[in-house]
């Protein structure tokens, strides 16, 4: 929404900015002419209070009031103490009238200022001028429906489209929109649909908002089809739109949709904007393309920090981290200041490589920088102890964190005791995840594999017991590759591509092939106590990448590169495979896992086993 019109369009009752007032416009009220230049707190609250001398009270000097509260909410975001002075002022005038006030504050509050609690104070506002009898107009209830969606509160924005129906506001251009993106915000995708499939649909910033809701609700395909819409309805798409639809191409790792999309961004010459570059290197990286990632980094006349944080966790994710690192610092010698995402990138860069004592320096680095630990910075250290085999340190890392850990910093563990078959501590572990959420079947599954890789049997007859009792399933590992502009899927074992027989038999044949280099299938990892080996073989055999890889050699001529997206990590047996297949059929294979990329070739593998 940040191309919305209410931005883009100066609302006739704020003066323009100027630095040096001519003198002689302000000659009904001389405080006007200071104003712009009072950029300080303090300043402002001094020409205040020359205000409140000259009697008459606020009301007396409204456009001085005007001025001064838009002053204070131009900067919201920034200072918030400036939003805060701005409704102490407002507060403190007995019966505002001025519909623009009310405006002026809840755009303040829309900016994101008044930190989380940004829209109970909106609302505040709203209320009072519901009690003044002052009518809202479409700016208010932009304005009012922003600051919910930026503070992400679903509830007040629910009501305050109630009242935007009641006052035949909602069906407006501009309220419209701001309500499917408030709805987007909020996490309720339906709701967002709904207000969108009433809209005549000509309409360029619906279609971005409903566009990016998709993609936050991960629902990329329905974000294509969207765009394909617009295209079809001929609505020009803006760098808002295509930046969500490379979002949408990231997570479905579609790189010819992508690599079209870019064509399309230089035919429209966007490819100069840094936000949209940004996006193009976070799709390419995603889409397996590092190539292309960095050639779109280097090309780029000016970078921010995202730019140079989205491309140092692009060179991390496929296993380069002494570069990403190397990027890091000459981060820094151009002197820009790290921030959390930039720490994110080098962190997890450390994890990925096995570089563990430069990793905990970073980490401990931040602090200099005063930037706050999240969640995901205590995730990727909790990686890099757990994967360098220092369990121990990561339980005890976990357990005394500031914060309370989320069941995904133990999962993080519980896999790495997995790859170490540690027993004990997957069991400690895994206990301490059900006490935060038993509903994950992966859970269950990896410390099921763990007890029966080590032979505790009744063990992981338990697991098994309350895997049932609990109702949980198995989330089925699904691959897809992208042949044609099409993407194909398919799901670990059964038959629901169209394709599937083909791609079966072609497994068949690959794995004989293989076998005369030496293949054995590693059924280490498949957990069924009733089943022999030769089952094991056979329900290993058909795993989603598998499928996917082989279907790829089918369709694709002799030496293209096969392009896997899995939606697990990938297992050891799919592993070894794909680098014998990359050696037999001289193919490059980059397959993204949940984790990272693997780019296998001539029978090795980037992420060296370290994985």
């Amino acid at each position: 929404m940040s191309s919305s019109p209410l931005t883009a369009t100066p609302s006739p009752l704020l003066p323009a900015k100027s630095k040096n007032p001519p003198p002689h416009h302000h000659h009904h009220n001389p405080l006007l002419a200071y104003l712009p230049h009072c950029t300080s707190l303090r300043a402002l609250a001094q020409l205040h209070a020359v205000a409140v001398k000259a009697g008459g009270g606020l009301q007396a000097h409204p456009a001085f009031v005007t001025r001064l509260l838009t002053l204070c909410t131009e900067q919201g975001a920034e200072a918030p103490a400036h939003l805060a002075y701005a409704r102490q002022v407002f507060d403190r005038i007995p019966h505002p009238g001025d519909v623009v006030w009310y405006n002026t504050l809840l755009r303040g509050y829309a900016r994101g200022g008044g930190g989380g609690g940004g829209a109970e104070e909106a609302a505040r506002v709203f209320v009072r001028m519901m009690e003044e009898g002052v009518a809202p107009d479409t700016y208010t209830f932009v304005s009012l429906l922003k600051a919910c969606a930026s503070a992400r509160a679903g509830e007040e924005g629910r009501q305050a489209h109630g009242v935007a129906v009641k006052a035949g506001a909602a069906e407006h251009e501009y309220v419209a929109p701001t309500l499917i993106n408030m709805y987007a915000e909020c996490g309720d995708v339906r709701a967002a649909r709904v207000m969108f499939d009433r809209m005549d649909g000509e309409c360029v910033v619906s279609y971005n908002a409903m566009i990016t809701a998709s993609v936050r609700s991960s629902l990329p395909g329905e974000a294509l089809v969207l765009f394909r819409e617009m295209q079809a309805k001929g609505l020009k798409p803006t760098s808002v739109t295509l930046i969500s639809v490379l979002s949408a191409c990231a997570l479905l790792g579609a790189l010819e949709l992508g690599r079209w999309i870019h064509d399309y961004i230089r035919k429209m010459r966007l490819d100069s904007l840094v936000k949209v570059n940004t996006a193009l290197i976070d799709m390419y990286a995603k889409c397996g393309s590092l190539e292309d990632a960095i050639g779109v980094f280097q090309d780029m006349e000016s970078r921010d920090k995202q730019a140079w944080s989205v491309m140092m966790v692009a060179y991390a994710n496929h296993g380069y981290g002494r570069e990403a690192i190397s990027m890091f610092e000459e981060m820094k010698k151009q002197g820009m200041k790290p921030d959390d995402v930039t720490f994110l990138g080098v962190l997890y860069a450390c994890s990925h490589s096995g570089m563990v004592s430069e990793g905990l320096q970073y980490f401990d680095s931040m602090r200099e920088y005063g930037i706050v630990s999240g969640i995901k910075h205590y995730g990727c250290v909790t990686d890099l102890l757990a994967r360098s085999g220092q369990l121990e340190r990561a339980y005890k890392f976990i357990d005394e964190l500031p914060i309370k850990p989320t069941a995904i910093l133990w999962r993080t563990l519980l896999s790495a005791c997995a790859g170490h078959g540690d027993v004990d501590m997957g069991k400690r572990v895994f206990e301490r995840i059900l006490e935060l959420d038993d509903s994950h079947g992966g859970d269950y599954v990896i410390f099921s594999n763990l007890c029966a890789n080590t032979g505790r049997w009744e063990e992981m007859n338990m697991v098994r017991k309350l895997m049932s009792e609990k109702g949980v399933v198995k989330v089925p590992g699904c691959s897809s590759i992208e042949i044609d502009n099409m993407v194909h899927e398919f799901f670990a074992g059964d038959g629901s591509h169209p394709h599937s027989q083909e791609a079966r038999r072609m497994v068949d044949e690959v794995i004989e092939q293989l076998k005369l280099v030496g293949y054995v299938p590693n059924t280490s990892h498949v957990f069924h106590v009733e089943m022999g080996e030769e089952e094991k073989a056979t329900s290993l055999r058909y795993h989603s990448e598998k499928l996917a890889i082989s279907f790829g050699l089918l369709n694709t001529a002799p030496g293209t590169t096969l392009r896997i997206v899995k939606n697990l990590r990938v297992c050891p047996d799919c592993h070894s495979m794909a680098k014998l297949v990359s050696m037999v059929f001289n193919r490059r294979i980059i397959l993204r896992d949940l984790n990272r990329f693997h780019h296998f070739e001539d029978g090795v593998c980037s992420c060296g086993d370290y994985w």
